[in-house]
């Protein structure tokens, strides 16, 4: 049973509001108690997070979709006949448990793992969203794993069941509408299969208008959603011990709760989600236990298939599937080998975990923290998809990525969100950015785009990667003409003549740029913006680099003279009338802002900009003074009192300080905002700097611009995982 109040659309506010006071935080917390912890966390529709605030333990509160909003997940545990809760907040009347007491959390950048005490028995649950950038087949599959196991504390025997169960939650925004299931129990799995009795491909619950996003924005509400199609999994293997049941949510806890077993019956009465909430539950008897025991290896996911409608020549729609889908035939055959794999998944995390720490200590333990808690969020807002050839077969060689825009919009590959992105890419395979800017270049490439420069994004409305053929996109002109590079050269040699044309575009509007809208759109559209104008020149720059690498050395030679000739011309207009740093906009010498494109050109080593403007920028610290901001640094200045920030751009610029105290700084202060229980979002990206209060944006993949405070490596690039090196002293070697 759950006490749930029937509220409008302020209730994820509300909700969030409420469990920033749930208490303080009584365990071990390492490296840090984050606003939300992500547990399963591996795509778009499988993003499962508990939203603990200041202090909400494992089973204080429901784990939550991205956007606030409910899926059930229980657990219980007993130990010698008495019964503990262990996940989420279930209640269940006339029946008598108590709340395992949470002794310590942690992440890292692929797992979340909770020490509870039950009684004289320790519980630990892992929750591991592998990532596996390398390997396609296995990056790309939506499954996450949720491990418990026993330790006796006391140097006795205890007899010990654990129990989990998931809700119909986990397949609509809507608990109105009518879902169906099923239990499978072949092959040595027992799995749960549950959907809506009423499917609409490539929709959304809830799917959103410009103007409703724009009023999302303003009152930081979040409308749900989830696919309408696709159907949710829960396993677990049916080794000796196991029992299964489906049917009302109190009915199955209160069966565990008294008797430590289920009865393996099927309830058939399918329904609405919200009426006696059907649940799904699976459990385990471990019999005694004293040392620890070996884990409980509960599987989830989520599948759509197809999972994304793609625009090609003519208008035409294809329809494409995850990859997963060109090595197994069947959901239960890539469950069999899912569950299977759990040991060699842990070894390559830790191994993974262990990598990125080392690297990310070179810079801080702060820092450290901060990619830890990124890397799972960044690429969970990915997809990787393969087409069919004509014989219904799978056309591995055709590969095209899919980033959504969470929560900001649910816009399909946002050229100004894979931006920021970019660095999580490039350090765990650069191959990755290569396939998500694939579809870009492929429609583009049609000619049914109108519009001179860059698109927007591939579709308004997540998975419909249809275009804009009407050239309607959001207007960011600019924004969307930046060249990335990799050792790979054939996307270079394809595409040519689209990037020479949007060079073309760069030279005409991006020293002068017009009154328009940045990625900062929040802040409305603003002529000669100086910050603009730095990426608008880099761009022309790296194609004089993609020029030289293509062959082309008199179009290499125009280019390189062109943005020398712009950033003259720009330091002239940029820089303040004492030359003590940069405006936000020409001619407005109060005006200033983090101009954070720099770091794409240390990131490409093009050196477009001199030194001396790296220097300048350091006048920032005086702004933190001068403006005694409590949580960071404001990303500009427009007007009196605008506050807010942008994390991502504060670890851009924390990259290209040439100084490691005021790099810290940039870097202490994210930490400091993402620890401070204010919020109980998924990692958000824009807050008010006075006060610490989220703005909206979560759960984005932006997150991953936290990793641009690496050096790459030229020789390392597209190669092997990418290091780290301290920024301290000079930027270029």
């Amino acid at each position: 049973m759950r006490l749930k109040l029937v509220l409008p659309a302020i209730a994820p506010l509300l909700f969030n509001q409420v469990l920033g006071v749930v208490g303080a935080v009584t365990w071990t917390a390492t490296p840090f108690n984050p606003p939300s912890f992500p547990l399963a966390v591996r795509s778009p529709y499988l993003s499962a997070w508990l939203p603990q605030g200041s202090g909400a333990a494992l089973n204080d509160v429901w784990p939550t979709f991205w956007t606030g909003q409910i899926v059930g997940w229980a657990g219980f545990v007993k130990v010698d006949g008495k019964a503990y809760s262990f996940l989420g907040a279930p209640g269940v009347p006339n029946v008598s448990f108590s709340k395992a007491v949470q002794k310590s959390s942690k992440f890292t950048p692929t797992q979340s793992i909770f020490v509870l005490s039950a009684g004289p028995v320790d519980i630990t649950v892992t929750f591991l969203s592998p990532v596996e950038p390398k390997d396609l087949v296995k990056q790309s599959i939506p499954f996450a794993y949720m491990a418990v196991s026993a330790a006796s504390t006391d140097g006795a025997a205890h007899s010990v069941q654990v129990y989990s169960d998931i809700s119909a939650e986990w397949v609509s925004g809507d608990n109105s509408l009518i879902a169906n299931w099923s239990t499978s129990t072949a092959n040595g799995i027992i799995t749960h299969q549950v959907q809506l009795a009423n499917q609409v491909p490539f929709s959304e619950i809830n799917d959103h208008t410009q103007c409703e996003i724009a009023l999302q924005r303003q009152l930081n509400l979040f409308l749900t959603l989830y696919p309408s199609d696709g159907s949710a999994f829960y396993s677990l293997s049916n080794a000796a011990g196991t029992t299964f049941q489906t049917g009302a949510d109190v009915v199955l806890r209160a069966q565990f709760i008294n008797n430590g077993r289920l009865q393996g019956t099927q309830d058939t009465n399918f329904r609405a989600i919200s009426n006696n909430w059907p649940v799904f539950a699976l459990s385990r008897d471990l019999g005694s236990v004293t040392s620890a025991t070996a884990p409980v290896v509960f599987s989830v996911g989520h599948v759509r298939d197809p999972a994304i409608r793609y625009i090609v020549a003519n208008a035409a729609i294809q329809q494409r599937s995850l990859f997963f889908w060109s090595q197994f035939n069947s959901v239960p055959a890539l469950i069999t080998s899912f569950l299977g794999d759990f040991n060699n998944a842990l070894s390559r995390a830790n191994a993974f975990d262990l990598q990125v720490q080392n690297d990310a200590n070179k810079i801080s333990t702060d820092y450290a923290s901060i990619v830890a808690l990124s890397i799972r969020q960044a690429l969970g807002a990915t997809e990787i998809t393969v087409s069919k050839n004509s014989d219904g077969s799978f056309n591995t060689n055709d590969v095209i990525v899919f980033m959504k825009e969470i929560s900001s919009d649910g816009n399909v590959n946002t050229v100004d969100v894979i931006f920021p992105a970019w660095p999580v890419l490039l350090y765990t395979n650069p191959a990755l950015g290569k396939f998500l800017l694939e579809g870009l270049f492929r429609y583009q490439a049609t000619g049914q785009y109108p519009n001179k420069w860059s698109v927007h994004d591939l579709g308004g409305s997540y998975p419909n990667a249809t275009g804009h053929n009407d050239g309607r996109d959001e207007p960011m002109p600019v924004e969307g003409n930046y060249a990335q590079k990799t050792k790979d050269n054939s996307q270079l040699q394809q595409y040519s003549n689209l990037l020479n044309q949007w060079t073309q575009f760069l030279i005409e509007d991006s020293l002068i740029p017009a009154n328009q809208i940045s990625t900062d759109d929040f802040a409305g559209s603003l002529a000669n913006q100086t910050n603009l104008a730095i990426k608008g020149i880099i761009g022309i720059n790296a194609m004089s680099q993609i020029s030289t690498i293509l062959g082309n050395t008199a179009q290499a030679s125009n280019y390189s003279q062109i943005a020398a000739s712009f950033v003259n011309k720009w330091q002239t207009l940029a820089e303040s009338t004492t030359a003590s740093h940069l405006t936000l906009s020409y001619g407005n010498p109060s005006s200033w802002g983090l101009s954070y494109n720099l770091f794409a050109d240390k990131l490409l080593k093009l050196n477009t900009f001199p030194q001396s403007i790296y220097t300048m920028r350091e006048s920032i610290r005086l702004y933190l003074c001068i403006s005694k901001f409590v949580y960071q640094v404001v990303w500009q200045k427009r007007i009196v009192g605008l506050t807010l920030s942008n994390l991502d751009w504060q670890i851009w610029t924390a990259a290209v300080m040439t100084d490691t105290s005021t790099r810290d700084m940039f870097i202490q202060l994210v930490k400091k905002w993402a620890s401070d229980g204010l919020s109980a979002q998924p990692f958000g990206d824009w807050y008010e700097t006075t006060n610490g209060t989220p703005e909206g944006f979560r759960a984005r993949p932006v997150v991953g611009g936290h990793l641009g405070t690496y050096r790459f490596l030229s020789g390392n690039v597209g190669s092997s995982m990418l290091t780290m090196h301290d920024w301290s002293g000079t930027l270029c070697e």
